[in-house]
């Protein structure tokens, strides 16, 4: 394939690497990272940016493509052949059951040397790692235009909450605070709701002029992820007072943090008497720190009510480094176990 064409150019002394992947529904970004780096600090030598991953978005074609692209591109950036190849660790939002992992699995075996170690998880995973430095331990929590939370125990028990997606009701997600936030804008134009400051604001962060011209703006164009960029408005006029605004965002509060007390519960993270410390890592564009709202505060004040030793952590890398940092951990211990075959996951 001429996609892969540049190996016949690698240099034959190309030092081994493992390959990290994040992987969503707008785009998919994979990291080459030398296996001899520290787990304190990874010496990414390549990467590469394609676009949506996600086989429930775009279809299983259309998502593998856009992953070859990732992976060959990061490999090509660093100059290096598949055959040097130690790991590969891709998260990938869609990847939620079994068969998902078996799919993923079989089909990254078809690219990579049979001595490769290969790894596939919901791109949680790869986010929860990028604040343990590739310890899978702790919970995690996602919120951008959708929302996840994900956990695991030591002994390699997990389970998840939310990651429905929109329609099956991802509360406290991007989408859901700027829906809530359109409602209320819409219900105060009707004379049904409180007037909202989010009124004049969405409108002129739009360029738009009257409420009703809201409709042709959202349904002209049905993404979710165009849905959710109004979560900065929300946030700004939650900060400035807005009733409609601080209760939409409340509203998330509430919801993110069952999600996470969910996990935390159902896999025992706090230990029997719910004080035992345990790894929170927050991500997402939504938990983003700015000067209007600070969601991650409000979030982990909730979890410390039922939860007092939660320890939250706002990742120093991004999840794509987390995959790769996985990718060692994981292989690593594949080595020890003497299995040179591409490990499952």
């Amino acid at each position: 394939m001429e996609l892969w064409d540049f190996e016949n150019l690698a240099d034959g002394r190309a030092p081994r690497v493992v390959l990290g992947v994040d992987g969503g529904s707008t785009s998919t970004l994979c990291v080459c990272v030398n296996a001899n780096s520290s787990k304190e600090s990874p010496k990414v030598i390549g990467r590469a940016v394609a676009g949506c991953s996600n086989r429930n978005s775009v279809g299983d074609e259309l998502a593998n493509a856009a992953l070859e692209l990732a992976l060959a591109g990061a490999l090509k950036n660093a100059g290096v052949p598949r055959s040097s190849v130690q790991a590969v660790c891709v998260g990938i939002s869609g990847v939620d059951t079994r068969d998902d992992e078996e799919r993923m699995l079989s089909w990254l075996r078809q690219l990579f040397p049979r001595t490769s170690h290969i790894f596939a998880y919901n791109d949680a995973v790869a986010a929860l790692a990028s604040g343990t430095l590739g310890k899978l331990h702790g919970c995690v929590l996602v919120v951008g235009t959708g929302t996840i939370a994900y956990g695991f125990t030591s002994d390699g028990r997990k389970t998840r909450c939310s990651g429905y997606g929109p329609l099956l009701g991802d509360q406290g997600s991007g989408f859901a605070i700027a829906s809530q936030a359109l409602a209320s804008v819409t219900r105060a134009h009707d004379g049904r709701g409180p007037p909202t400051a989010l009124s004049g604001a969405i409108l002129k962060h739009l360029h738009l002029k009257h409420v009703d011209d809201l409709i042709s703006w959202a349904y002209t164009d049905s993404s979710w992820a165009r849905v959710a960029a109004l979560v900065p408005v929300v946030k700004a006029c939650a900060a400035a007072g807005d009733f409609a605004a601080q209760e939409a965002l409340n509203f998330a509060v509430q919801e993110l943090s069952l999600s996470v007390n969910s996990v935390v519960t159902r896999l025992g993270l706090a230990g029997e008497d719910g004080k035992k410390p345990f790894p929170l890592v927050l991500v997402g564009g939504v938990l983003e720190k700015n000067d209007s709202f600070d969601l991650v505060s409000a979030i982990v004040h909730c979890v410390c009510a039922s939860f007092p030793g939660v320890e939250a952590i706002r990742p120093q890398v991004e999840p794509a480094v987390g995959a790769a940092l996985l990718a060692l951990r994981q292989s690593s211990v594949a080595t020890c176990n003497g299995d040179m075959s591409a490990a499952e996951v």
